[in-house]
């Protein structure tokens, strides 16, 4: 179950036709794992196509950069830049990242994407397992807001989940 206000972010992100992937806290509790979250992650691919078209959403989402005191809209610069953004929408806090763990980009993990259907909306999600791998490679034990789980826990998540045929390529070739 993903929050409504989370949901409309994903509706407005897939009618705009933006390449992305829901990583951290988010895409684990998507595949079962039971922590808390309070943003949405997403990894979107960098390129004048994509950024354009994420604009378009951002601009419908009312998205500000929650970094700043005043009100600052992203731009198409910004998008491009291939950071982060931490903003605060009208549907709640997005943070639209260039790249995760150790500089992998969208185009990078693209083979570690699988899709959830949440209701009548399927949403891009970064395999568990490859987003247990990326926090490791910066030294994390758990997922983004999971510090109080158990690392055990996580891993249990992980290695019980129901994988479809293409990723179980992408859980032999991470584990």
């Amino acid at each position: 179950m993903v929050a409504p206000s989370f949901q409309r972010i994903l509706e407005l992100l897939n009618r705009h036709e933006v390449a992305y992937v829901v990583v951290g806290g988010v895409a684990a509790v998507l595949q079962g794992a039971p922590i808390t979250t309070f943003d949405l992650d997403t990894l979107v691919k960098v390129d004048e196509p994509n950024a354009n078209r994420l604009l378009a959403a951002l601009a419908e989402l009312e998205a500000r950069s929650r970094e700043h005191q005043h009100a600052i809209a992203p731009t198409r610069k910004d998008l491009l830049s291939g950071g982060h953004l931490l903003l605060m929408t009208n549907s709640g806090p997005l943070d639209i990242l260039g790249f995760i763990g150790d500089n992998k980009t969208y185009e990078d993990l693209t083979a570690a994407i699988r899709p959830i259907t949440v209701g009548n909306l399927e949403v891009p999600v970064l395999e568990l397992r490859e987003l247990i791998r990326q926090k490791r490679e910066l030294g994390y034990v758990l997922l983004g807001a999971a510090e109080s789980q158990s690392p055990d826990l996580i891993e249990t998540v992980a290695a019980g989940l129901a994988v479809e045929p293409a990723a179980d390529r992408v859980r032999r070739r991470v584990t």
